[in-house]
């Protein structure tokens, strides 16, 4: 019997994942994993995400399900839950929108495309789990996001794409990815820090 082993989730900006449109399996097998590729070649079955919450509404006709808006320095997640993701359904259902403290709050999720009926791809997570964190967390969170990042974007300036980086190759073909756009993007995550809240968190790396 094959073991089940979960898969780590990726860490990417709202900016990078709203722009995300290549979703795939590797296998024809239904129960084989879905991804989905970023334009800086982040290989998604699931992914970690850390925002405010700015929005959420209960749009279900004769169930709940709940759609939520979570912000991070570069734009903003789309969130769906329902009746299976009942954990994190209860969750949502319980923060308080509001506009002088809002709520951050963490997410893991799997990610899910959808095309509109003018196709267009619209790009958001069903998540696994919510929890309510606080402002440090959020902080060290766009740190190794940022971190994560310029790793990748860094293989992608690499002019010669080796065995192994397979995913590189089709991320560049697929979206033709911009490096110093995506380099912008980083940027602008980390210039919306507090200079306080970054004393003690290693940016070395970036």
């Amino acid at each position: 019997m094959q073991e089940f082993r979960r898969e780590s989730a990726k860490r990417v900006f709202a900016q990078e994942f709203r722009e995300s449109d290549l979703s795939f399996k590797e296998s024809e097998d239904e129960y084989a994993p879905k991804y989905l590729l970023t334009p800086t070649a982040a290989k998604c079955n699931r992914v970690f995400v850390v925002g405010t919450l700015t929005e959420k509404e209960d749009i279900g006709m004769e169930a709940e399900y709940w759609r939520a808006r979570v912000a991070d320095p570069t734009g903003v997640f789309l969130v769906y839950a329902g009746q299976y993701q009942a954990e994190a359904t209860k969750v949502l259902e319980g923060l308080e929108e509001d506009i002088d403290e809002p709520s951050i709050i963490a997410i893991t999720g799997k990610p899910s495309t959808y095309e509109t009926q003018d196709g267009d791809i619209i790009t958001s997570i069903r998540p696994e789990s919510i929890q309510v964190v606080d402002a440090r967390t959020r902080d060290s969170w766009i740190v190794d996001t940022a971190m994560q990042t310029m790793k990748r974007l860094k293989r992608m300036e690499d002019s010669e794409i080796s065995e192994g980086d397979e995913d590189i190759a089709q991320a560049k073909k697929h979206y033709s990815t911009e490096v110093e756009y995506y380099k912008e993007m980083v940027s602008i995550a980390l210039n919306a820090l507090d200079d306080a809240s970054t004393e003690t968190i290693d940016m070395s790396g970036i």
